[in-house]
């Protein structure tokens, strides 16, 4: 049995297939598959049952995950005790955080921490929302999450970032003053992010200040939206952020009535760091991600 099998399981069984498995343990698909088979040939059980609707655990299966993710977790907690006594001479910095601040916001910041301390690595583990990210917090795969405010008590957080909701409309859309009303938003039904928080406030939002605009909210691809307004198929309401960039002859105004989406570093309050992230959550908090917005606006 080899950690790689273990890790195609969790894998696959977050995933539900064996593709977007691959993608994420950055390997072939026949690879991850191969490791599967030789696994369950092993052990004499079925852990998955394959079908058109991708990869499903077996009774067999779940109970083995269970033991596959402890086995990863203790791997890691060995590596990071490890990592305590290595002090800043080495270690593991592992972030994860969504799409628009993996791109926009944290690279940045690496690089700063970097020329203080090029013997650490650090690791953006992109994840397709807060959710996941925190999770990923919880189950211990990465030391420092960016999320949303508010969040919960299990997590210590702090503010770095409040990132304004703008409305996308089309290339070819007339709009006859520099404020855009609610009105003029509506004829072309917006798609909103289906992720949550930030799609339920926002679609709060507007039920509660234009109950009249038709949304459509089942797109969790960022630059999907954004490539859909750029074609002329529809107006979408995103944060700013996710926007980015926003192609040219795409027209982006402010909301009627303002909103934000609050943006957070997040650890857990119990959690076991090493001296690394201890150092690199230092730098976070003095570092102005508002000086990058500028840039990237």
């Amino acid at each position: 049995m080899k950690l790689s099998q273990l890790r195609a399981i969790v894998a696959i069984a977050e995933r539900g297939n064996f593709s977007e498995a691959a993608l994420e343990l950055q390997l072939t698909q026949p690879a991850v598959s191969h490791a599967i088979a030789t696994l369950e040939e092993e052990l004499g059980v079925p852990l998955f049952a394959r079908g058109r609707h991708g990869a499903v655990l077996t009774p067999a299966g779940e109970r083995i995950l269970y033991h596959a993710r402890q086995a990863l977790q203790n791997l890691e907690m060995i590596q990071r005790e490890a990592n305590l006594h290595k002090g800043l001479h080495g270690g593991h910095v592992r972030i994860a955080a969504f799409r628009s601040v993996a791109t926009h916001l944290l690279p940045k910041a690496i690089a700063k921490f970097h020329d203080k301390f090029p013997e650490v690595a650090v690791t953006i583990i992109e994840r397709p929302a807060y959710l996941d990210v925190e999770q990923s917090l919880r189950e211990g795969r990465a030391d420092i999450g960016i999320t949303y405010l508010p969040t919960s008590n299990e997590f210590e957080a702090w503010e770095i970032l409040r990132d304004e909701y703008v409305a996308l409309l089309p290339p070819k859309a007339k709009i006859s003053s520099p404020q855009i009303t609610w009105e003029d938003i509506a004829p072309y039904s917006p798609v909103l992010l289906s992720c949550l928080p930030c799609g339920k406030s926002l679609h709060n939002h507007i039920k509660n200040l234009a109950p009249f605009i038709n949304t459509i909210g089942d797109i969790q691809e960022d630059s999907t939206i954004v490539s859909m307004v750029n074609q002329g198929l529809r107006a979408a309401i995103l944060p700013r952020l996710a926007a980015a960039p926003i192609p040219q002859g795409v027209q982006a105004y402010s909301l009627p009535i303002p909103l934000e989406r609050v943006m957070a570093v997040a650890v857990l309050s119990n959690g076991l760091h090493v001296p690394a992230v201890f150092t690199f959550l230092e730098m976070l908090r003095k570092f102005d991600f508002y000086s990058l917005t500028k840039l990237t606006y």
